[in-house]
């Protein structure tokens, strides 16, 4: 399924159109988005508008090995944090984990600013693109 985020962006774009109506299928199911009452919202037994949307997930760029913090600074060691902690406030951009691909580490960044609600992705799970990691809570 998409994520919020994804959904308002979509939203967005429908709202340039002439498009009264657009079904997503996906493995995990359809979204059918649509106006109504003026907005375009999520069609389906009862609309809902897009910007009720009190979370957002940070979903994977690329494939790899989810880590939480630098591996030079396990978490476990206690003297390095990882990079997002539930309830700990981010910035724009901020660092919430890594990817690990090969010998490279990218960094997952925080789309916009806000507060972690959940760690969706465990440590040193392999994930695919698209795998939901964070969930944020819009400040």
């Amino acid at each position: 399924m998409k994520a919020p985020h994804e959904l308002r962006e979509i939203a967005g774009w429908l709202a340039a159109t002439d498009i009264a109506l657009l079904e997503l299928r996906m493995p995990g199911g359809r979204v059918r988005l649509g106006w109504r009452d003026g907005a375009v919202t999520v069609l389906g037994d009862e609309a809902v508008p897009l910007a009720a949307a009190d979370t957002f997930t940070v979903t994977a760029p690329s494939v790899g090995v989810f880590l939480p913090a630098h591996p030079a600074h396990p978490a476990d060691r206690g003297s390095v944090a990882p990079l997002a902690r539930v309830g700990a406030r981010v910035e724009a951009g901020q660092a919430l984990g890594l990817l690990q691909v090969g010998v490279l580490l990218l960094p997952v960044p925080a789309p916009r600013a806000g507060v972690v609600a959940a760690l969706r992705a465990r440590a040193g799970a392999a994930v695919g693109y698209g795998t939901p990691l964070v969930d944020l809570r819009p400040l």
